[in-house]
């Protein structure tokens, strides 16, 4: 649709100059005002001419009334004047003539702005778990936003680095091993995995919390112990050292399985510890630009001018602190992957946090700051509850996603006992549920899971869209392979607003892109889902008696699935030609 709006703009332009050749316009405004209309009946494309009024010296209603008199084309059917606006009817031969035979040329590459990634490289901070706590479904967000980002960007024709900033460093670890020393099972553990290194980490902070209703004390000599556990760590204690590096392994291998069910696949597992020995050298620039200040024994930069609390890099004891490794890091991955934007999705609580080394960032002289990009996201909650590690209140992704394959697999039971590969296909179709089920949320809002709604085989969910991928391969599968008819010819208006709806498709992934926001692809995921089923229930497609036709729909039904798959891939959702 981009290239036939780019058509109509430069048409529109030529009739605005014809009614005032000073009028202050390019082609580019014309093309930014052009609106997709909320009814279809409107037409295809509106123009409000209100903003050209002053310009131009003329009523709106004058202005619409004017262009629609003089606008025509093959490419458009109508043009009509509404109280302002220009509602054009794009052709529907036109548009089959020249959108379809592209996507059934570029498949899967269909849509794709490779232009505009071109020569750049992006790096992608995302999931990033803490080790030795288990992915819940707090984790989703970040993993499958973060992913997202990463496959968008990639198909804009981006280099991109996918790290996964593991969380390996910081007192938690203190707590951990005064934990294991205590209570802790070398082969429980190597048996039982993260779940064992989690009742540690939960004992630990409730010993140490204490419940004064039931008479327990509180420890804090065990949170001393931890804090001095971790500084041993840091000043390479051989014993603590081994088990922190055991605790990583075993953490990592139980994160591998939940990444193998996503698709997902990092660059990089670099975690906070890799830039230990970096962080000095940042440290002392901080203090040769003469921004580092000492409070109450604690090293900040003041951002107070910039609407913002101090930003903490070293601790009373010296200690660094989140700030202080993100920068390190930041400046690393300049050096070493010379990125042309640097991208880290978490959650909206910590907006601050990279408002303030960003800032930092920039006050250190570094021109590459604004090359920063924090894509916050809002918290997820179980009908309602919150999750926290530490007190042990959390819901396990691989529990979730358990109990959605298992209850794939209970549908799928009744509407299709003989399928083959069931198991494979309950996963996928499971799996893609929860993420498709998040992802069709606009990222900053906060969400309450529903898994029952999440699975539903009717309406926006994941289940929906794969179920109507399979229909497509289905049709596909029977009829076998066909040529192109020498001349497309849509006869029904479901046709036309199946390719309607796909050829919005780089755009689409071009509003994503802008926004950080892969909802953008999910909503249209729907829109062309939607579409296809109408068309599947309102056209006969294999038995259509005129052969044109028949070919035609045919076609049209390969290029559904090529866009659908294109898209599936965009946002974590396996394809299924089957369900």
């Amino acid at each position: 649709m981009i290239k036939i709006k780019s058509l109509i703009s430069e048409k529109i332009y030529g009739l605005v100059k014809s009614i005032n050749a000073e009028a202050d316009i390019s082609v580019q405004d014309i093309a930014s005002m052009l609106e997709y209309p909320p009814d279809s009946n409107m037409g295809d494309l509106a123009f409000p001419c209100f903003k050209l009024s002053k310009a131009l010296r003329r009523s709106p209603v004058q202005i619409a009334a004017t262009i629609a008199e003089s606008l025509g084309g093959e490419e458009i059917e109508s043009a009509e004047a509404v109280n302002g606006y220009l509602n054009i009817k794009i052709s529907d031969k036109y548009l089959c003539e020249n959108i379809l035979p592209e996507i059934l040329d570029k498949k899967e590459n269909y849509g794709a702005p490779t232009y505009l990634g071109e020569g750049k490289t992006v790096v992608l901070d995302y999931s990033s778990p803490n080790v030795a706590k288990p992915f819940h479904i707090g984790h989703l967000g970040t993993t499958v936003i973060g992913h997202a980002l990463k496959k968008l960007h990639e198909f804009a024709g981006y280099k991109c680095v996918g790290i996964n900033y593991l969380g390996d460093w910081g007192t938690q670890f203190g707590k951990l091993i005064v934990a294991y020393k205590l209570w802790g099972d070398k082969a429980q553990i190597e048996e039982g995995g993260i779940d064992k290194l989690v009742e540690l980490y939960v004992r630990i902070n409730n010993t140490i919390k204490g419940d004064e209703e039931n008479g327990i004390p509180a420890r804090e000599d065990l949170a001393d112990n931890a804090r001095a556990e971790f500084r041993k760590m840091e000043d390479g204690d051989e014993e603590n050292i081994a088990l922190w590096k055991w605790f990583v392994e075993i953490s990592l291998k139980e994160y591998e399985k939940t990444y193998k069910q996503l698709g997902i696949e990092f660059d990089s597992y670099k975690g906070e510890s890799f830039y230990t020995d970096k962080m000095p050298a940042q440290v002392e620039k901080i203090r040769e630009c003469g921004l580092m200040k000492i409070d109450d024994g604690a090293s900040i930069v003041e951002l107070e001018e910039y609407g913002m609390p101090p930003c903490l890099i070293l601790k009373r004891d010296g200690s660094t602190l989140y700030p202080t490794r993100d920068i390190a890091a930041a400046v690393y991955r300049k050096e070493h992957y010379n990125f042309d934007k640097a991208i880290y999705v978490t959650s909206t609580q910590q907006i601050l946090h990279f408002k303030q080394w960003f800032k930092v960032v920039e006050l250190m002289g570094y021109d590459w700051h604004d090359q920063l990009v924090h894509v916050p996201y809002g918290t997820v909650s179980l009908n309602g509850a919150k999750l926290a590690t530490r007190t042990g209140n959390v819901v396990l992704l691989k529990d979730l996603f358990a109990q959605a394959i298992e209850k794939v697999k209970i549908i799928m039971e009744e509407k299709n006992p003989d399928l083959k590969g069931r198991d494979d296909i309950a996963e996928a179709v499971g799996v893609g549920a929860v993420v498709f089920y998040y992802l069709t949320n606009n990222r900053i809002k906060d969400i309450n899971f529903n898994l029952e709604d999440a699975l539903s085989f009717d309406g926006n969910t994941g289940p929906y869209v794969q179920y109507t991928y399979a229909r497509a391969c289905s049709v596909l599968e029977k009829v076998g392979e066909i040529e192109s008819p020498a001349e497309f010819v849509i006869t029904a208006r479901e046709e036309a607003a199946l390719v309607k709806a796909m050829a919005q498709y780089e755009e689409k992934v071009l509003t994503a892109i802008r926004d950080y926001e892969p909802s953008v692809i999910t909503r249209f995921i729907l829109d062309v889902a939607v579409a296809f089923n109408k068309f599947y229930h309102e056209c006969k497609i294999a038995t259509a008696e005129d052969e044109t036709v028949r070919a035609t729909r045919i076609k049209l039904t390969e290029a559904a699935k090529y866009v659908l798959g294109s898209a599936f891939s965009l946002i974590c959702l396996k394809k299924t030609e089957r369900i």
